[in-house]
């Protein structure tokens, strides 16, 4: 696969703006330890082949369990997951797929997140899967292989 745009530093802005967003992101109080796996469920979910490399690197970077990792896209049947991370990869999973039914994000949904996290917490896990969805379909759409980065 050949990368559509070659020259990444043709776009500083948009790589200055996405990285405000993950300031903000890290900003939460919730652990990357949980942040980072939400990035690469979602990249999985949407198939973003750079997003994935680059998520798993930085997963294990930030201290996630490598058998976490490896089992992460049956996370709902992982009892090393704890309830704190299902709530945090649940509302990942419905806001990642809000074409596949009206009102994906359910009140059970967000209510069991709010459980585990405070309202400043919160934010950070919607940032970060709207960033995603945002990269992943930068890079899907630009054809960024993976083991490269657009961001």
């Amino acid at each position: 696969m050949t990368a559509r745009i070659q020259n990444t530093a043709s776009q500083p802005d948009i790589t200055k703006g996405v990285q405000h967003l993950f300031k903000e992101v890290y900003a939460g109080g919730v652990p990357r330890q949980t942040l980072e796996p939400v990035h690469l469920r979602a990249s999985q979910i949407n198939g973003c082949s750079a997003c994935v490399d680059a998520g798993a690197k930085s997963a294990a970077r930030a201290g996630a369990d490598p058998e976490k990792l490896l089992t992460l896209a049956a996370w709902y049947e992982n009892p090393l997951f704890d309830d704190a991370e299902r709530a945090a990869l649940a509302l990942t999973e419905a806001a990642t797929r809000l074409c596949d039914r009206p009102g994906a994000v359910t009140d059970e949904i967000w209510a069991e997140a709010a459980r585990h996290h405070d309202e400043r917490q919160l934010g950070a896990p919607v940032l970060r899967v709207a960033i995603t969805n945002f990269l992943n379909r930068i890079n899907t759409t630009l054809r960024v292989p993976a083991g490269t980065s657009w961001h």
